[in-house]
């Protein structure tokens, strides 16, 4: 069996690692970048840009590059993220067949599923240049708080991508699995991880045994460093009203060139007190006057604009400690994880709270990718002797008579596990009920998010309460849920396995597997075609080169003139094969170029 890597899929960001030997490591990108950005753009040729080549052209194809797509996965068309995300972003968000969300890019509709699968083929092939074989399974991180139907549609994303992903864990968990590897402790670890666009807060048991038990887990999947960015993209567009009163929200190509400087403005002020802002030519009014955008941000300003979003950190944390019954000094050691975490501002109110020293030993932006590579040496390495108890982020139960919701496994219980509950009819005469999932922590079940249902009928006829049914909820290791009910007088039982919703259909996926597989036989060959390129125009600089001097030696000499003639129609040939784009004959120019060569070194060496 090949290698099987870890992905840490962020949402600014995105890493792929491996363990060899013993020793995890991130893989570089062709860039010898370590972290590759989570973005995907189409150009005007249809082309796909992923990573840094899509990031450099944003400002000039705002409207077709996507970036912070991972907000968007596994919400419905009318949630809170996807209206913002709607108003906000320089791309266009719809709505899509399913009650789900599209992205439309030059009048082709994508799915958020399938814009993580395109930056998934990026990790793959990231990871398959490096170890020298294909990559076809994954261990893929997702924020701890995610709901099932966002876990499930980075798996359908998974797939399309040609990867088994063979087991989702999550962030948090991932880097206390990195920070504890190899190392013999017993230690209460509090895991603190702001990135891009999700905050989460996990707290862990670290044992000298290399059992990782998480206690507590919460967070929040619409809270990272989009809104810092957002915040500062405000405060510019306010001033900039103020100024001239012009709102440069309006101007798609304005929009992006803000993201733009908001996030460069946010990493300088993370070493700096001030950070300069200048964009001239930010938009045109009028026929010809163009208008400039100049402004200092101060330190102490950002962190007044963030304030309220650092202190939500703050009461998520303390809520944690509370589901767990735990106080401040329980923890003994507090991991800073995600790029946020470099803002002087966090640590400092990491510090106050914990009323300790956050930890540096981890890198905040390749420590989830790293976990992630070392839960999927431990999953097919019989000798592994690592032992990860995980737990579910959200309350799983049914809807009740009035519309209530009842829990039946309690947010933070450890998986795997399995509860059960006895109900009973409401009705007089009840010969049916059917069971409605959902997972969710609101006392309403219509506000919580809905996993699927079923109906268990044959009941016999009493009146209401008379008939006893027991259901029971079953969630394994991978986090799949199985709910049954039984009537306990008659032992007839109905059950299903839940399966979340991506909002893609089955037909759709393997529409988009298929897709995919054509598109990366068609980078190999690309990317082929600009290897046998720069070595034919090698071979050909070089050749011409030779040809003036050969030419001169065997001026005269039937052989030389044929010899010569024979060069320079092979030269043509190359030429026009690159012009061609025709790899088959590139690759047999290239062989007659080498000879061609060679003998031309023979003549020259006489």
């Amino acid at each position: 069996m090949g290698k099987v890597v870890g992905i840490d899929l962020g949402t600014t960001n995105s890493c792929v690692a491996v363990v060899e030997g013993d020793v995890p490591a991130v893989i570089p990108n062709r860039g010898g970048y370590k972290t590759t950005p989570s973005m995907v753009a189409i150009t005007e040729a249809e082309k796909r840009l992923v990573g840094h080549i899509a990031k450099r052209q944003a400002i000039t194809n705002a409207e077709n590059t996507v970036y912070a797509s991972k907000r968007l996965i596994g919400r419905n068309w009318e949630s809170a993220p996807v209206m913002a995300a709607k108003e906000t972003a320089p791309y266009k968000v719809v709505e899509g067949p399913h009650d789900d969300v599209r992205i439309d890019l030059r009048g082709k509709l994508y799915s958020v599923p399938e814009i993580a699968a395109m930056i998934l083929v990026e990790m793959k092939v990231i990871a398959e240049d490096y170890i020298g074989e294909p990559v076809e399974q994954a261990v893929v991180t997702v924020p701890a708080y995610f709901n099932d139907n966002q876990r499930q549609a980075t798996r359908d994303a998974g797939t399309i991508a040609g990867l088994e992903v063979i087991r989702i864990i999550n962030e948090p968990t991932a880097a206390a699995l990195a920070y504890g590897y190899g190392k013999k402790m017993d230690k209460m670890v509090a895991v603190f991880d702001l990135g891009g666009g999700t905050f989460d807060i996990s707290i862990l048991e670290i044992g000298s045994d290399e059992v990782f038990k998480v206690i507590s887990t919460a967070g929040d999947t619409f809270l990272g460093g989009e809104d810092f960015d957002t915040r500062i993209m405000d405060w510019l567009v306010q001033g900039f009203i103020d100024e001239h009163n012009v709102d440069l929200r309006k101007d798609r190509m304005a929009l992006q060139r803000l993201k733009d400087a908001a996030e460069k403005a946010k990493i300088e002020l993370s070493s700096q007190t001030e950070a300069e802002i200048n964009l001239p030519f930010i938009i045109s009014v009028g026929q010809n006057e163009a208008l400039h955008l100049q402004s200092v941000l101060k330190r102490e300003v950002f962190e007044e604009l963030c304030s309220d979003l650092v202190d939500r950190t703050i009461d998520i944390c303390q809520a944690t400690l509370d589901e767990a019954e735990l106080v401040k000094e329980d923890v003994e050691e507090v991991l800073l994880v995600g790029g946020m975490t470099r803002m002087p501002f966090i640590q400092k109110k990491v510090r106050d709270f914990f009323n300790r020293e956050p930890c540096k030993g981890v890198h905040p932006d390749e420590v989830v990718g790293l976990g992630a590579a070392i839960q999927a040496r431990a999953l097919t390495d019989d000798g592994s002797t690592m032992l990860l108890l995980d737990v579910t982020p959200h309350t799983l139960g049914i809807m009740i008579a009035g519309g209530h919701f009842e829990g039946l496994i309690p947010q933070n219980s450890t998986v795997p596990t399995s509860r059960s509950k006895i109900f009973t009819t409401i009705r007089d005469n009840q010969t049916a009920v059917k069971i409605l999932v959902f997972q969710g922590e609101d006392e309403r079940a219509s506000k919580n998010e809905s996993l699927g249902e079923f109906v268990l009928t044959g009941l016999r006829k009493a009146e209401k309460g008379q008939v006893e049914i027991e259901v029971i909820f079953d969630i394994n290791a991978d986090g799949i849920v199985s709910v049954a009910a039984r009537d306990l007088e008659t032992g007839m039982k109905q059950s299903i396995t839940v399966t979340a919703s991506s909002g893609l259909t089955e037909s759709e996926i393997h529409k988009m597997v298929e897709q995919s597989k054509d598109y990366m036989v068609d980078r190999r060959e690309s990317e082929e075609f600009e290897a046998a390129r720069q070595e034919a125009e090698r071979l050909i600089r070089e050749l011409e080169r030779m040809y003036v001097q050969v030419e001169k030696m065997v001026a005269g000499s039937e052989f030389g003139n044929e010899a010569l003639i024979k060069a320079r129609d092979l030269i043509e040939n190359a030429k026009q094969a690159i012009e061609l784009k025709d790899l088959i004959q590139l690759k047999d120019s290239i062989e007659t170029l080498k000879r061609t060569q060679r003998m031309f070194k023979g003549v020259l060496a006489k």
